[in-house]
């Protein structure tokens, strides 16, 4: 008897545990609901490896995502044509340049590190505050005169709305102001624009966040710091600022079960750092 009641049990007990599994799987892919995220180009890569791992979990939210520039974020939540905005700054409390949207709640969802980028051909790794804000002003117009190459400088820039350039413009270059004109002046509407702008363009300077950094551009250490996780975490990097997801409020349903999904350690230490982002916790 013990021979046929033995394999008996181990298959309730496979049948108990299977059940007991699809009953959780089934509570964990309950959640139901739609969410419209708009704004910062930069937060752009995190936000779309954040909604495919979330879908996977959760197959009746579905998720949209497109951005713009950061101050399309909060905007678009106020319109009340998106969930989440996107941005790269604390919308709701005034900052240069831009008055708080009131009533919305700024989440953290992670730490950008910005840098200065050059096209390859340049030949030139180290630049301090000072040759920055020289060059980005246009009083700097030639490499040679940083280091480099006798070659006219192009300065690529954003538009004005984009978190990255208010972050570099603040962090950079000590809140200096940007040329806005020239013939070796351009200006770019996203950072996935910029990022094509920097590797097409010969003698090129721009600033971009480090998930769009590539082979075919190089960052440059700023005041001989390089831009990297553990230059900003001992401090000798300051180019660097915290992305929020702004929302109507406190967030709830699968909107908040979304910004606390990417709140969480797994996320944080795992596809976030990948991405060349930095977790919330390493700066507190």
């Amino acid at each position: 008897m013990k021979k046929w009641f033995k394999p008996a049990a181990l298959i309730a007990l496979a049948v108990s545990l299977t059940a007991g599994g699809a009953s959780v799987a089934s509570a964990a892919s309950s959640l139901k609901g739609k969410i419209v995220i708009n704004g910062s180009s930069a937060l752009l890569p995190l936000t779309l490896q954040a909604k495919s791992e979330f879908q996977k979990l959760n197959p009746k939210v579905k998720i949209s995502a497109s951005a713009v520039s950061s101050i399309a974020g909060p905007q678009s939540v106020r319109k009340g044509i998106a969930d989440i905005g996107a941005v790269d700054w604390d919308a709701s409390v005034d900052v240069p340049g831009f008055k708080k949207f009131d009533g919305q709640v700024a989440n953290p969802v992670a730490v950008t590190v910005f840098a200065a980028v050059v096209n390859k051909n340049v030949g030139v790794s180290n630049l301090t505050t000072k040759q920055l804000q020289d060059i980005f002003s246009g009083k700097v117009t030639n490499w040679k005169d940083v280091g480099g190459s006798d070659a006219n400088i192009v300065v690529v820039n954003r538009k004005f709305g984009s978190g990255t350039r208010v972050n570099f413009q603040m962090k950079a270059l000590g809140g200096q102001d940007f040329m806005t004109k020239g013939d070796n002046y351009k200006e770019t509407g996203s950072s996935g624009d910029m990022k094509t702008a920097i590797e097409t363009t010969p003698n090129a300077i721009g600033y971009i966040d480090l998930p769009y950094v590539t082979d075919k551009m190089k960052a440059l250490s700023i005041n001989g710091a390089a831009p990297t996780e553990k230059n900003v975490l001992n401090g000798t990097y300051k180019v660097w600022g915290i992305g929020y997801f702004m929302t109507k409020g406190q967030p709830t349903g699968a909107t908040k079960a979304f910004i606390e999904y990417i709140q969480s350690a797994k996320f944080q230490n795992g596809s976030l750092k990948k991405l060349k982002f930095i977790p919330l916790a390493a700066v507190k």
